[in-house]
C-alpha cells in the first residue's frame, strides 16, 4: 500500500525560515524613523519640541489674524498652515542637527560620520593612517581634490598628516591636497563646522579627473591602519547627521 506523502506545510525551507522568525528584519519606515528621532530629541533636549510647536502656532495665528483683517480666509488659511508647518519643521531640523553634532563631539570616529554624509561627488576612506595612541587620519576625495582629516592629539597628528600627504602626492601629482584637524583647540575645526569647511573648498577637478584620482589612489600601498586589538571602552563609530537637502551623488 502506498504511503501518504508527508505534509509539506509543516516544514519550512531555509529561505522561508530566514524570511520568517529568524530572518533579517525590515528597516523601519520613514514614520518610525521620524518617531525615533522625536523621542531622542525629546530625551536630550526637552525644550526643542515645545519651541517648534510654539513657532507653528505663532505663525498660524499671524496668518489667521491676517485673514480676519484683510479678508480672504480661503487663501490665508491654507497658506498660513503651510508656512507655519514649514517654519516649525525647519527649526526642529536645525535643532536636531545641532544636537547630533553635540552628541558626536569628542567621540572616536566622529569625523568619519560627518564625512560619510557630504553632499556632492565625495568618497571617504576612513583610517588611512593611524598610530597606537588612536590618532587617526581619514581621506576624502572630491572635486576640490584630496582632503586629509585628522582626529586626535594635535602634535602627533602633524606627523601623521605630513606622512600621508607625501604618500598621496606620489600619485596625485598636481592635485591640491588640503588638511584639517577636528577638535575644539586652537587651529582645529569643530565637528559641527567640518562639513561646511569642506563644501566651501574650490572646485579644482571635474568629474572625470575625480574618477581618475580615485583610481590612482587605489594603487597606493596600505599605510599603517588602525591598530589591532580591542577598542577603548565605550568607543563606537557613530552615525553622523545628514546635511540639509540630502546627500548628492
Amino acid at each position: 500500500m502506498a504511503k501518504k506523502p508527508k505534509d509539506t506545510k509543516a516544514t519550512a525551507t531555509p529561505a522561508q525560515g530566514a524570511s520568517g522568525q529568524g530572518g533579517a528584519q525590515k528597516p523601519p519606515g520613514r514614520f518610525k524613523q521620524f518617531a525615533m528621532v522625536v523621542r531622542v530629541v525629546h530625551r536630550q533636549s526637552p525644550r526643542t519640541i515645545p519651541i517648534a510647536v510654539g513657532i507653528f502656532l505663532a505663525v498660524l495665528a499671524l496668518a489667521v489674524a491676517g485673514g480676519v483683517v484683510v479678508g480672504g480666509w480661503l487663501y490665508w488659511g491654507p497658506l498660513g498652515f503651510a508656512v507655519a508647518f514649514l517654519a516649525g519643521f525647519i527649526y526642529f531640523t536645525r535643532a536636531t542637527q545641532r544636537l547630533q553634532y553635540e552628541m558626536l563631539d569628542g567621540q572616536l570616529g566622529a569625523a568619519t560620520a560627518v564625512l560619510d554624509n557630504l553632499r556632492g561627488d565625495w568618497t571617504t576612506e576612513p583610517g588611512v593612517s593611524a598610530n597606537r595612541q588612536m590618532d587617526v587620519v581619514h581621506r576624502a576625495v572630491g572635486k576640490p581634490g584630496v582632503v586629509l582629516v585628522g582626529e586626535g592629539d594635535p602634535a602627533r597628528l602633524k606627523g601623521l598628516i605630513a606622512a600621508e600627504k607625501k604618500r598621496v602626492a606620489r600619485v596625485a601629482y598636481n592635485t591640491p591636497i588640503y588638511d584639517l584637524q577636528v577638535g575644539n583647540g586652537e587651529s582645529q575645526v569643530p565637528i559641527s563646522q567640518v562639513q561646511r569647511r569642506l563644501l566651501k573648498l574650490p572646485r579644482n577637478l571635474d568629474k572625470g579627473e575625480v574618477a581618475e584620482l580615485r583610481y590612482r589612489l587605489k594603487a597606493l600601498p596600505a599605510a599603517m591602519q588602525m591598530p589591532k586589538g580591542p577598542m577603548p571602552k565605550g568607543a563606537r563609530m557613530p552615525k553622523g547627521p545628514k546635511a540639509p537637502g540630502g546627500s548628492g551623488s
